[in-house]
């Protein structure tokens, strides 16, 4: 990584949903209002409580994950929902001092705790962003790989979201996205009421938004795990999705 980057925090404007002002002419409306009101003001301890607890599949897949996902020495990576940093720790001692991790959320009592670790713990190449629930805030043409683990179906404006990641992607960029399986029958309760879409929606937002679907990873039972690369401008798609 290189030093000049330091170790800082990027911090934009916050909009949070409870707050958020109706959609301006041809703005995306809201997928899911007030899907993220309980991280407005959120108890840290609670969150890592629930984050990274054994039996959650995420956490105790973490490493497999990780594995899967491909992330080698130098690769600038983006932790988009990061959370209490779980993978963006993990990403950081993948990528190495060549390398750098944005830590992304919506709140900034997650960002501020990320970045507080990590100044204890040493780590010099994460960098934490503050976003918005429209943008992702991240530089243009800044990373290698987006990694979006149980917060797909917290985007409000999905369509929006990720027109802001494809645009912070390198040509050849890879999305990995992480959520839960949405089955009638087979998912649970609590799933089926909060999460929004299945993975075949998702397929289709994120393809629509400028991404060829690679496939899943037979990773996960109760998550899905796939992955998109960036489409480049000259490619015309062939298909009939």
């Amino acid at each position: 990584m290189n030093p000049r980057f330091g170790f800082f925090v990027c911090v934009v404007s916050l909009v949070f949903l409870t707050g958020t002002p109706g959609p301006a002419k041809g703005q995306e409306n809201s997928v899911r209002p007030g899907i993220n009101r309980y991280y407005e003001k959120p108890d840290w301890d609670r969150w890592v409580r629930a984050f990274e607890r054994p039996g959650r599949e995420v956490y105790d897949r973490r490493h497999a994950i990780v594995a899967a996902t491909g992330i080698h020495e130098g690769m600038d990576v983006a932790d988009i929902g990061a959370g209490t940093g779980l993978f963006t720790r993990l990403f950081s001692s993948e990528v190495g001092s060549d390398g750098s991790v944005y830590a992304v959320d919506i709140s900034d009592t997650f960002i501020s705790n990320i970045l507080h670790i990590c100044a204890e713990e040493g780590i010099t190449n994460v960098r934490g962003i503050v976003n918005t629930p429209y943008d992702a805030a991240l530089p243009e043409n800044s990373i290698d790989l987006a990694f979006i683990s149980d917060t797909y179906h917290h985007f409000e404006y999905p369509e929006a979201m990720l027109a802001s990641i494809h645009r912070a992607l390198r040509d050849g960029g890879r999305l990995i996205i992480v959520d839960f399986r949405r089955r009638q029958g087979t998912s649970s309760r609590w799933v089926m009421g909060h999460v929004r879409a299945d993975s075949d929606t998702v397929v289709k937002e994120v393809e629509s938004a400028g991404f060829d679907y690679l496939g899943e990873m037979p990773l996960l039972r109760i998550n899905y795990f796939m992955i998109f690369e960036k489409r480049p401008h000259q490619r015309k798609r062939i298909d009939n999705r």
